[in-house]
């Protein structure tokens, strides 16, 4: 895939030609205007009495501060509908550029193209092999990726910024995939050069737990949440941490692995190589497995249905996973005290069959003060999660080089 080569996006705002001293009125401004800045990053667009709620600065120090920033081109304005009124919305500026996420599943790649204010424009959901490799998959995303650019820009050439996210332990420092137990054909793979090189734009990797979080917290079910968990309860288990509004991603981007905690010592081996990890326990493997005498051969999604349907034996493995899960998760309780615990992934599907037995193996586990404080939710935004996030990532990136001197 080519494109032609742009520099990245930098928005400079000059006020004196040296920094303003620290203490006077102009360094003051200047705090005031990163402030706003932050939080529009955060939280994606706002009304300036939004700004003001969630910057402790005062209304009229707002409205000063986004009229320098909008002369400025460091934000724009758009007219939108906020409790039936009339509002005046603040994004940051994109520079004209498109935003693009891709999210890899076990079997499929979801891409998405959004403008500046991370409103998704176009998204396509493709399936793939459960064995193909880095190559592969990157090829496909970055063309489905340019097809889609193509039918809401003039091509390709305005992707500003890529969020990328696998379901696998990544280094967010190498920037490398960094497991061979999901999707083997990527591990040690350089995906945010590799990508970059496709599309010719800058690439953020995450973790796919991570970036649904990270959705779920600016667009769904953990905003306003400042310490919580994103759990992802599909083919394996994962976790997304939320801690301090901010996704917790650990020193070299693999927290929330909660799919890989030891639940028996002496239990299956785990595809990661150790025994008794959770997963082998409620992963879809172990899941399938278990109804393959009785049923014969299904798919994760059949049992949830069959489920749903009244199906006794699948009604029975679902709940078995829930408790199972409950439990590790009560670990998570009594470490964080988060206040919110939001579940999605394919099992979600199964609402209270899940999240029932979940919620109390969860209460009977957990020391009984953090478990009377956390909130067990099911997810907002669905299999859209990790895709949405993918899209607030890239807009971080996009916005990682704006300075103010």
């Amino acid at each position: 895939m080519g494109g032609r080569v742009r520099p990245a996006i930098r928005y400079l705002y000059v006020m004196n030609a040296t920094r303003p001293a620290p203490g006077s009125q102009a360094s003051l401004r200047e705090a005031n205007r990163a402030r706003v800045l932050d939080v529009v990053r955060q939280h994606g667009p706002l009304t300036q009495v939004e700004i003001a709620a969630a910057s402790g600065l005062s209304a009229a120090t707002v409205s000063n501060m986004v009229k320098e920033l909008d002369q400025a081109g460091m934000v724009g304005l758009s007219r939108s509908i906020r409790n039936g009124r009339r509002a005046v919305l603040v994004s940051l500026a994109s520079g004209g550029g498109l935003l693009a996420g891709v999210a890899f599943g076990e079997r499929d790649v979801r891409v998405a193209v959004a403008n500046g204010s991370r409103e998704i424009l176009a998204q396509q959901l493709m399936p793939l092999q459960a064995d193909h490799v880095a190559d592969e998959g990157m090829e496909r995303a970055a063309r489905l990726l340019a097809d889609l650019a193509e039918t809401v820009s003039s091509g390709v050439e305005d992707i500003s910024a890529i969020g990328f996210g696998l379901p696998m332990p990544v280094d967010a420092i190498s920037g490398e995939a960094g497991s061979d137990a999901v999707l083997p054909g990527w591990r040690g793979v350089n995906v945010t050069d590799a990508m970059s090189a496709y599309l010719r734009a800058p690439v953020a990797l995450d973790n796919t737990a991570n970036l649904a979080a990270l959705g779920e917290l600016r667009a769904g079910g953990l905003r306003g949440v400042r310490n919580g968990c994103y759990l992802k309860f599909s083919y394996g288990v994962g976790a997304g941490i939320v801690i301090d509004g901010e996704v917790y991603r650990g020193s070299a981007g693999t927290a929330g692995e909660i799919g890989h905690v030891t639940i028996d010592e002496n239990g299956p081996i785990c595809r990661c190589g150790n025994r008794g990890c959770l997963d082998t326990f409620v992963g879809s493997r172990a899941l399938i497995s278990s109804l393959a005498a009785s049923h014969g051969p299904l798919r994760l999604k059949d049992i949830v249905h069959r489920a749903l349907a009244g199906d006794l034996g699948c009604r029975r493995v679902i709940e078995d996973a829930g408790r199972r899960v409950g439990v590790a998760v009560a670990g998570v309780v009594n470490l964080l005290n988060p206040e919110a615990i939001v579940v999605g992934g394919l099992l979600a599907e199964a609402g209270e069959l899940i999240l029932g037995p979940l919620r109390e193996a969860l209460d009977r586990c957990a020391i009984p003060s953090a478990a009377a404080t956390v909130e067990l939710r099911p997810a907002e935004l669905g299999d859209r999660a990790d895709i949405v996030g993918a899209i607030h990532r890239a807009s971080m990136l996009t916005h990682a080089n704006i300075s103010i001197s």
